[in-house]
């Protein structure tokens, strides 16, 4: 079924993956949750386009995991407030789509998900990115 060498890649890539996780800061975890929310919905549809039924049930439950597990669960609402809140309700509408998509072997439902995780992990790494510049202004030599 798998060759060695697909198997020392694969090992290859979880010790890459887990080293990033370990070196991550919680911003990074943030994206690293958005990209593997990505990936397992992007599955999920191509799962439905082949008709493999188990893999596309498999990759809507990992989506599901990584939005109420990881990023619904990160959410801080003392600190974050309105912004929190609104993200909460946006996770739960998220998965109740991925749940419809799934019950009904429905494409749409993952394609609005896809567009909503693309939306706001833009949106992170653009916060990311603006205050990596803060920092490098304010602290000219740590950057």
């Amino acid at each position: 079924m798998y060759s060695p060498s697909s198997l020392a890649a694969s090992a290859y890539a979880k010790v890459g993956l887990e080293s990033g996780v370990i070196a991550a800061n919680p911003h990074q975890l943030i994206i690293l949750l958005y990209e593997g929310a990505e990936l397992s919905v992007r599955m999920a549809i191509r799962h439905i386009q082949d008709g493999d039924l188990q893999k596309k049930a498999d990759a809507i439950t990992k989506a599901s995991c990584i939005i109420v597990s990881g990023l619904r669960a990160s959410l801080d609402a003392r600190q974050g407030g309105d912004i929190a809140g609104q993200l909460d309700a946006l996770y739960d509408y998220m998965v109740k789509r991925l749940m419809l998509a799934h019950i009904n072997n429905q494409i749409a439902p993952l394609e609005e998900v896809l567009g909503l995780l693309r939306e706001l992990h833009g949106a992170w790494k653009q916060i990311g990115t603006q205050s990596r510049h803060q920092n490098a202004a304010l602290h000219p030599i740590a950057a």
